[in-house]
């Protein structure tokens, strides 16, 4: 059950109740205009494995080629052609992008070398709460490089993923899928909707599913479901209207430990912990609202309104130490509860003029949020200690109890936002376009302790956020920018507060780009970005202080890097979606904790994934794949190394002669390649699954 709040979100129904009111005040005087799909073009912006439009960098329904800055967009077709589920599989196709472990409870990327659990969006809407989002209603995932401040606020220093949710549409689906997998792995999914009458639609989208794992007593079950609904109020008005449940429980898996600077070499299956005492539990109920409604062919305004809940508890007992040269290392064991309430409201009104022989798209947002956040940890004790000693060769143990020390969490943090941008698309000539914008954030904080010692924080920031892009484009398929973005990282972004750091300035990050597109073929695009993104003032501990708790402003991280994708089709049989990533991620400016010159961890050098997939005669067809990855630290301690790895997928595909119904078999790591492909530090180190096959039976009816 959601637990609404009045007085937050009264501001947001106002604006919406305004929204509406403004939209049927004009509705007589105005030209039916046919909206679809949050306001994009009815033929969608992605044709197979080719993004051609984006609405997620500008707000606006944009031509990719008018977008100054790297985007991937990963869409349906994609998804099910390599059985994805989750972001970890979607990221590996992303050039830039990676995933981290996320301590085995949570999507946390690492995206243009920073690290980050925040930076997730649904529908251009904050989706900040850490939990594993799955797919089974996601049209496509776009994910846009480079600080993204002007159009979605604080964070984002390297970039932000935007997952596009399927929605009532006016169109019939009856699609249904069954997935059997390798170590019981048993998934179902359902694509329902149509017409209710000439004005109203409705979608549902369901999933289910259980699995084991190749790690010992690793399991996972998850379920959601989500109802969507739209309604034509007028030819030019359309109201959406979405529910979605999520539930997902897992065990927490951190991997295993290092020995000598290297992942130890132990059984893949091996899991150091316990797993009984392991687990990641989530619940996720989210209710939202758009209005899109069109005065005329050029001036439109859309309206979204989300409020979510989510309640998430995870516990781990996990490997705390390296093993060492004795053949021993600690366990250590803590749990942890937060329960969260977000609600948001944006405001777009896009408009058209010209100003003489120059054409202005403008953007004008307001966007009002806020957050309420309650968290609390244990510690897990062993006897009276909080380690174990075990044998790596058994490297199991209980925790005997779970306890609050002096210094875990137990605190209500709330978070308000309200900010205003403006953005203007300008066409100077039929070669050269200009896009920029300004954002101003205002961020209030406060941090109720309700510890035994209580110590109650606040702070507010306020913050612009600029961006400039310029667009050369001589001939139809070629396109050339240049580009510089802004954004800020507030003390207390991810809604957490300190007394070591409430009083540090936020951390600003900085981009400058070139790149180009090159429509190479009829419907194949290569793109190819070069970059430097800085993060300033960096939080580190002060080198002064032995008790290692007080934080001071004193780093700044570099990135250099050149990304390069090609996506489309080589003929009408043979389809690529191809990137590769060459990132230099440095500390450039550090402390006696981060000194520097040593390289950011996670940050492999050189990534490469590549996957084809070829139509065969008689409905068969067939993928193969590759995903490369050199090697990286494991952290900022650059004492352990992650060894790179090359890792080969295939799928084999056979389409009955009806047309609608398709059978899949996805293979992955078809040489048995052993592989640790991330970590969360030093000791929690992932290990990649062996040889493993997914079949999937997938119908429309």
């Amino acid at each position: 059950m959601l637990p609404f709040q009045i007085k937050p979100s009264l501001l947001a129904v106002v604006a919406g109740l305004a929204a509406v009111a403004v939209a049927q005040a004009q509705e007589q005087s105005l030209a039916p205009v046919v909206v679809k799909d949050r306001g994009e073009v009815a033929d969608g912006p992605v044709a197979g494995y080719r993004a051609t439009r984006s609405a997620s960098f500008t707000k606006t329904d944009t031509a990719l080629k008018d977008v100054p800055a790297s985007v991937a967009v990963v869409g349906e077709e994609l998804v099910k052609d390599q059985a994805m589920r989750g972001m970890g599989d979607v990221l590996r196709y992303v050039p830039g992008a990676s995933m981290a472990q996320g301590e085995g409870n949570r999507d946390q990327m690492v995206i243009r070398g920073i690290n980050t659990t925040a930076d997730f969006f649904v529908n251009g809407v904050r989706d900040d709460t850490q939990y594993y989002r799955d797919l089974y209603n996601v049209e496509r995932v776009e994910a846009i490089k480079g600080p993204a401040g002007m159009a979605f606020g604080r964070g984002g220093a390297g970039g932000v993923v935007n997952r596009v949710t399927k929605s009532a549409d006016f169109t019939r689906h009856a699609d249904a899928g069954l997935t059997l997998g390798s170590d019981g792995q048993v998934r179902a999914t359902g694509d329902l909707g149509g017409r209710l009458s000439e004005a109203a639609s409705w979608r549902l989208n369901l999933m289910g599913e259980q699995a084991e794992s190749f790690r010992d007593g690793v399991d996972l079950k998850r379920y959601g479901f989500n109802p969507t609904a739209a309604f034509k109020l007028s030819d030019s008005t359309l109201l959406s209207l979405s529910y979605e449940y999520l539930f997902d429980e897992r065990t927490a898996d951190r991997g295993q430990p290092s020995f000598a600077g290297r992942p130890y070499d132990t059984a893949r299956s091996r899991f150091f912990g316990n797993t009984e005492q392991s687990v990641a539990r989530t619940e996720v109920n989210s209710l939202a609202a758009v209005l899109d409604h069109a005065f005329n062919n050029n001036v439109k305004l859309k309206n979204s309104f989300r409020v979510s809940h989510y309640d998430k508890f995870y516990q781990n007992v996990f490997a705390g130490s390296a093993v060492q040269n004795n053949g021993t290392l600690s366990l250590s064991a803590y749990n942890s509860g937060n329960d969260r309430t977000n609600y948001f409201n944006q405001t777009d009104l896009s408009f058209k003029f010209n100003t003489g022989a120059i054409e202005h798209q403008m953007l004008v947002g307001l966007e009002l949020g806020h957050q309420d956040s309650r968290n609390t940890r244990q510690t897990g004790y062993f006897g009276n200690a909080t380690s174990l000693t075990v044998a790596a060769g058994a490297p199991y143990g209980r925790a005997t109890r779970f306890a609050a020390t002096a210094s875990d969490a137990n605190n209500q943090v709330t978070a308000d936002t309200a900010a205003v941008y403006l953005q203007d698309q300008i066409t100077l000539t039929k070669e050269w376009k200009l896009l920029a914008g300004l954002r101003y954030d205002y961020y209030k904080l406060k941090f109720d302790d309700r510890r035994a010692a209580p110590t109650d924080l606040g702070r507010t920031d306020k913050e612009f956020s600029p961006r400039l892009g310029l667009i050369w484009q001589p001939n139809a398929v070629s396109t050339y920018y240049a580009s510089y973005s802004y954004s800020f990282l507030p003390q207390g972004e991810q809604l957490s507060l300190a007394t070591t750091n409430a009083q540090l300035k936020p951390e600003s990050a900085l981009n400058y780009e070139l790149g180009a597109r090159w429509d190479v073929l009829p419907k194949m695009t290569l793109s190819a970005a070069v970059f430097r993104t800085d993060r300033d003032d960096v939080k580190t501990k002060d080198p002064s202080d032995p008790t290692g708790q007080r934080l001071v402003l004193g780093g700044l991280q570099r990135t250099e890097g050149v990304e390069v994708g090609l996506q489309g089709e080589v003929t009408s049989h043979w389809k690529v979606y191809a990137g590769y990533a060459y990132l230099d991620a440095l500390i450039e400016k550090g402390t006696n904790d981060a000194p520097a010159g040593r390289r950011v961890g996670l940050v492999p050098r050189n990534t490469l994934s590549v996957w084809n997939k070829f139509d065969l005669a008689g409905g068969w067809g067939l993928g193969l794949g590759v995903i490369y990855q050199s090697e990286s630290y494991a952290s900022i301690s650059n004492t352990v190394k992650l060894p790179e790895f090359a890792r080969v997928d295939g799928a084999v595909y056979y389409r009955f002669a009806d047309g609608k119904t398709r059978l899949a078999l996805n293979v992955e790591n078809l040489t048995n390649q052993k592989y640790t492909p991330t970590a969360h530090s030093d000791n929690n180190i992932s290990v990649g699954a062996p040889v493993n096959a997914r079949l999937t039976l997938s119908t429309s009816f």
